[in-house]
């Protein structure tokens, strides 16, 4: 499927605070993600309390140890959510 992405102001919000080394490792997964947001090297994962809170599925993509993109699918647009800590599942 061909998607459209679009990000929300607290992704940005928060990609802007990344050290410069996260920034890096974050637009380097985001050349796959354009791509494949289900690639395999992204380890893409459904976060099931955040899901149920959202009534609406959110997934995370691992960007480093401890360093994840929250998105959710509407049709065929790709919102990105949030980048963070493991922190950014509490809600």
């Amino acid at each position: 499927m061909k998607y459209r992405y679009q990000s929300t102001e607290a992704f940005w919000k928060s990609f802007y605070g990344l050290s410069p080394e996260q920034k890096v490792s974050v637009r380097a997964a985001w050349a796959i993600f354009k791509l494949n947001p289900f690639d395999p090297r992204l380890g893409t994962h459904k976060i099931h309390h955040l899901s149920s809170v959202s009534k609406r599925t959110i997934y995370a993509v691992c960007i480093e140890s401890d360093l994840r993109v929250l998105f959710t699918i509407i049709g065929d647009l790709v919102l990105t959510i949030d980048v963070g800590t493991h922190d950014i599942y509490k809600s």
